[in-house]
């Protein structure tokens, strides 16, 4: 029996996405099977090609587009076998199996799975915030004692600091909850502050200042209240007296929690300090730095 062969290239074959098809090429060979004498006359070539291609498509059409690579080495294995095709006429195989998708369509490809992660990743930290906003609002300030015993378990030598800042806690919860002030911890609660949003000491010594040194407040993170310059303390020493250093982990949502609580009653200046006061700063490019040279002799 004489063994014939044929090329075909660049057939498209469907993938398992609509619109993305793959460009199929391979060297098509078969055999004649013997026939009677009444069967009819056949173009073997065009049997051969057509088995192929049917066997290849039931492969690729279940198959992702962007596993080409991958999918030619499957067509490899399952189209180098003779088997008969639908009329039993001839035997076919291929070899030199080519599989590829078209570049625009691996770009697209590409461009769409970028998207896809990156949509993944907002998607959780969203839900990341959404979770420490839920945790200090419906947790840690559902109350007063939620609010006492949260600042206990990250200060847990610090039992009297605790009660010192009961009225603290105790205004905190009232605010996040929209709500006054319980009866029971009223008298523990201080008179606000007029200049509660100035820098602690009239500078910028402060340990959520960008030019706070830890040398200067030996205090700061240990949970001992900071001494401030006057009988009014500011949003720094506020946040020291919680318990929260420079780098705890929940300052900046803290922060963003108290401009809020402001927001909600009216107090929109006050909002708009704190949130300042905790923007991450601006990195230096280095446009604003000026060069003078010599002056040159007249």
């Amino acid at each position: 029996m004489q063994r014939q062969e044929q090329r075909v290239t660049r057939v498209a074959l469907p993938s398992a996405v609509a619109d993305y098809d793959f460009s199929f090429s391979a060297t098509v060979r078969w055999i004649l099977v013997e026939a009677g004498q009444d069967a009819p006359l056949i173009n073997p070539g065009g049997l051969a090609v057509d088995a192929v291609l049917r066997r290849a498509r039931a492969v690729t059409a279940e198959q992702p587009p962007m596993r080409s690579a991958l999918l030619q080495h499957q067509l490899d294995a399952a189209l180098g076998i003779m088997r008969p095709d639908p009329t039993d006429r001839v035997l076919a195989m291929a070899q030199d199996v080519s599989l590829v998708l078209p570049e625009p369509d691996r770009e697209r490809l590409t461009r769409l799975s970028a998207v896809r992660k990156d949509e993944d990743l907002w998607e959780h930290e969203r839900n990341y915030e959404r979770n420490k906003r839920a945790y200090l609002g419906e947790d840690v300030l559902k109350d007063t004692g939620s609010a006492v015993v949260w600042w206990l378990s990250k200060n847990d030598d610090q039992v009297e600091g605790a009660v010192d800042r009961i009225g603290l806690l105790a205004s905190l919860s009232a605010a996040a909850n929209n709500d006054a002030i319980a009866p029971t911890f009223q008298h523990l609660v201080a008179p606000p502050a007029d200049h509660m949003f100035a820098p602690a000491g009239g500078g910028p010594e402060s340990a959520y200042d960008p030019g706070y040194k830890a040398e200067d407040a030996e205090a700061v993170g240990t949970g001992e209240p900071s001494q401030p310059s006057g009988p009014e303390s500011t949003v720094d020493s506020l946040l020291e007296w919680i318990g929260f250093g420079p780098d705890d982990m929940d300052l900046a949502l803290f922060a963003e929690r108290l401009a809020q609580i402001a927001q909600l009653h009216g107090k929109t200046a006050a909002a708009d300090k704190i949130r300042k006061r905790f923007e991450p700063p601006e990195p230096d490019d280095g446009t604003n730095d000026v060069t003078e040279g010599p002056e040159q002799e007249e």
